[in-house]
């Protein structure tokens, strides 16, 4: 097996109310989980010399991206105290060490709390932690590498309530280790769990007791539960690695079910919704967009992607903007402009995502897209740790500016990676990888 894994983060484009101010990035992808930037004031060129570099902290091991609330940043990391890191695909990293929810001043960088636990791993690449945090409500989300969900205080990490997925419901740790951010909506808290009939589960976000549990699977994937609204009606999207399936939020009970396999059940990109469209895509080049009934709730194919259709998505989530997917892919490791009414692939470009000694043969290249519609750019973070402003339209890519913001501590096929989403508030980006939180100003007065 030559399958890159893991959702490293992956995007859905959702409608439901906001669980941070504008300002706030309290959760992946924002507060809309849309990878949407709204805040103003924020630069459109780096100045001379690259932005201000605000404060650096040290963190370990992870994948999972940093969430902003209330001025302060909430990351889970890993400390490995035995064992190797050695990202083979096909095999698990046997590892010993302590996971961790740390929360950092946003102004200072300096830690203010941390809720550390044993976590041994048996997961293909090991490097840490994969969920963002969801902060609502005064309280932290967290979900572990190994299934381990945790309601923090918000203030200073104490726990409110805790589960052991698998142990609870009886199921395996997938091979790439659990890697759906949770969700938080109303009252209640989504999860994507696995074993018989919990694919997907419900949790009260106030006591942690179980609401509802729903669909099974052979395996439960990756893909984050993403919630949309659509002829209105909420709809709780779930993609397990055999169909994507719509879910009443309150109930669990199926809307709809459609088949949509990819291959290694690397269902990992949380589905985009555009309009009635929806689009969803992965490796062993299945992709597809999805028309949504507006009458009610229900769906049908509007085409299925063939080798040279659409973007094949996995480690990075496609951004939809006026009938267009931008996306890297995971066969080529281009970014990729192409028409969402049809698939047709207008132009690609490796520029943006991987080195340049790699462009013409490394697959399963990583960018994290996020859009800025005051400045009409995408900031774009790529997996050799560069943070990129460009225009993406119909015509092409057209880099503004480039600035080196971390180092790739990891590696992937036997090249150096970093492989998480930043976050985007306060005026200022939050970056990270295996050995350091930074921040870095993108206001626009500096």
């Amino acid at each position: 097996m030559k399958s890159l894994p893991l959702t490293l983060t992956l995007a859905a484009l959702c409608s439901f109310p906001t669980l941070a101010p504008a300002d706030d990035w309290s959760q992946w992808l924002g507060p809309n989980r849309d990878a949407t930037w709204n805040e103003t004031g924020i630069l459109e060129k780096f100045p001379d010399g690259g932005p201000k570099v605000l404060w650096r902290t040290p963190v370990a091991w992870g994948y999972a991206g940093p969430a902003v609330a209330d001025a302060n940043v909430f990351l889970m990391d890993y400390v490995i105290e035995s064992g190797e890191i050695e990202n083979n695909p096909g095999a698990r990293d046997m590892l010993t060490g302590k996971e961790r929810v740390r929360c950092f001043d946003g102004k200072t960088g300096e830690e203010i709390w941390a809720h550390t636990y044993d976590r041994p791993y048996a997961v293909s690449y090991g490097g840490g932690p994969r969920c963002t945090t969801t902060v609502a409500d005064g309280k932290v989300f967290a979900l572990g590498a190994e299934g381990n969900l945790w309601c923090l205080d918000q203030k200073d990490g104490s726990v409110i309530w805790s589960h052991d997925l698998p142990k609870e419901y009886n199921t395996e740790t997938p091979i790439w280790g659990y890697a759906a951010h949770p969700l938080v909506h109303n009252d209640l808290v989504y999860c994507v769990v696995g074993g018989e009939g919990s694919v997907a589960v419900a949790f009260d976000k106030e006591t942690g007791e179980e609401r509802w549990r729903a669909l099974s699977a052979p395996e439960p994937g990756y893909c984050p539960p993403t919630l949309i609204n659509h002829a209105g009606v909420d709809q709780l999207l779930i993609w397990d690695p055999k169909t994507i399936n719509s879910l009443n939020p309150e109930t669990g009970d199926v809307y709809w079910s459609l088949p949509l396999q990819p291959s290694y059940a690397m269902s990992i990109m949380a589905p985009r919704k555009a309009g009635n469209i929806l689009f969803a895509s992965g490796i062993g080049r299945v992709g597809a967009a999805i028309e949504l009934d507006d009458d009610k709730p229900a769906a049908s194919f509007l085409w299925r992607a063939n080798p040279k259709q659409g973007v094949f998505a996995a480690n990075s989530t496609p951004y939809l903007l006026d009938d267009m997917i931008y996306g890297p892919d995971i066969d080529t490791s281009a970014l990729i402009g192409a028409k969402l009414s049809d698939g047709t692939r207008l132009w690609e470009t490796t520029v943006p995502v991987i080195a340049q000694d790699l462009r013409s043969r490394a697959r399963h290249g990583t960018a994290m897209l996020t859009y800025h519609p005051d400045t009409e750019n995408f900031f774009i973070f790529n997996e050799i740790g560069d943070l990129i402003i460009a225009k993406l339209t119909p015509e092409g890519y057209t880099e503004i500016d480039r600035f080196h913001a971390v180092a790739p501590t990891n590696n992937a096929f036997d090249r150096p990676v970093v492989w998480t989403t930043p976050a985007y508030a306060d005026k200022s980006a939050f970056i990270r990888n295996d050995k350091e939180l930074i921040r870095v100003d993108l206001s626009a007065d500096q």
